[in-house]
């Protein structure tokens, strides 16, 4: 137990007297990205984290609603992610009403889901925003 709390500390969860854990999402992602490889099982990684496989499902809903944003995914083959970023005009009987926007923010548009982000958001975070909307559909 002792080497799973300073595993777990390492990551920065908080490890209270009475037991109970303060996890970052950073850290509720990245167990949640880590199931969702090859071969894993929930029940392997929440031995790992040292919680309780219902727990680490619950993560994995949060993260199917878009509550809890997984890091992109890594792979040997594309050490860079990248998004394809299309603009154009939409056509006038495609034409939705839309709110407003400042010229200086970056319109996602997926379905339903609009979301506005200031134009110096970095390009990793664009690309995890948009495969977190991939995840959705």
């Amino acid at each position: 137990m002792c080497a799973t709390n300073s595993f777990l500390k390492s990551l920065g969860v908080e490890i209270y007297a009475s037991g109970q854990r303060r996890w970052p999402d950073e850290v509720k992602a990245q167990a949640v990205a880590e199931t969702l490889a090859p071969g894993a099982t929930v029940n392997g990684v929440a031995a790992c984290y040292g919680v309780k496989p219902n727990h680490l499902s619950a993560w994995r809903r949060l993260a199917k609603q878009g509550k809890l944003i997984l890091p992109a995914a890594e792979t040997a083959e594309e050490p860079t992610t990248f998004a394809p970023l299309v603009l154009c005009e939409p056509a006038a009987a495609q034409a939705q009403e839309v709110p407003s926007r400042s010229a200086d923010m970056l319109r996602i548009v997926f379905g339903d889901v609009t979301i506005d982000l200031a134009v110096d958001t970095p390009a990793e975070r664009v690309a995890e925003i948009v495969h977190a909307l991939g995840t959705l559909s």
